[in-house]
């Protein structure tokens, strides 16, 4: 597999498991989609796990290990899948990973404590609670614009373009790690409020 990306290789491997696969084979995903950006990976990673459950010829045991949350919600209409997650207690701002299993699924990633834990510097862990606070509250904050500022956004689409949407179709979506398509999308969201 010399010359090929980490993520075709990935793709590579799981299409040989599902393409081979029996109902006596354990199959064991860890991450899948993660080498693509945020919406490709997550589509993968639906898709192979409701494969998974309803081919006809497969009914495999599986462990599907993943980062996207919005994958729990499979649970709710997939009757054989089950979520599991990895216990931790959080103390004073720190985290405590109990290495035990136990049944449901989290909203929530320690992906800074981790690389804290790892050796991060301590500016950069700061600076990384920084970003996901911002981009955390961005996603929940309703826009906050006055009715003449939507007036002029919205009459200047009757011209050219505005140069958010511009520099959004040039964007090549599939070359982008999750991280830097949340801080694109960040950049994009904050030059058009700016207007």
């Amino acid at each position: 597999m010399a010359g090929q990306s980490t993520f075709m290789v990935e793709m590579v491997e799981t299409a040989n498991i599902l393409n081979n696969a029996t109902p006596r084979s354990l199959i064991i995903l860890d991450e899948i989609g993660r080498g693509t950006s945020t919406y490709d990976g997550l589509s993968i990673a639906r898709a192979v796990a409701e494969y998974i459950h309803s081919y006809p010829r497969l009914g495999s045991k599986t462990l599907f290990a993943t980062h996207y949350h919005e994958l729990v919600e499979l649970a709710a209409f997939l009757p054989r899948a089950k979520n599991f997650n990895v216990a931790v207690a959080e103390e004073a701002g720190e985290v405590i990973f109990l290495y035990k299993i136990v049944p449901g699924g989290v909203d929530k990633s320690y992906g800074i404590h981790v690389a804290k834990l790892a050796g991060l510097p301590k500016s950069v862990v700061h600076r990384a609670r920084e970003v996901l606070t911002e981009l955390e509250g961005d996603s929940r904050a309703a826009p906050k614009r006055r009715p003449k500022e939507a007036v002029v956004q919205q009459l200047s689409f009757f011209g050219q373009k505005p140069p958010v949407v511009e520099e959004l179709e040039k964007l090549d979506i599939d070359s982008l790690t999750p991280l830097e398509a949340l801080t694109k999308l960040y950049e994009l969201q904050q030059k058009a409020r700016e207007g």
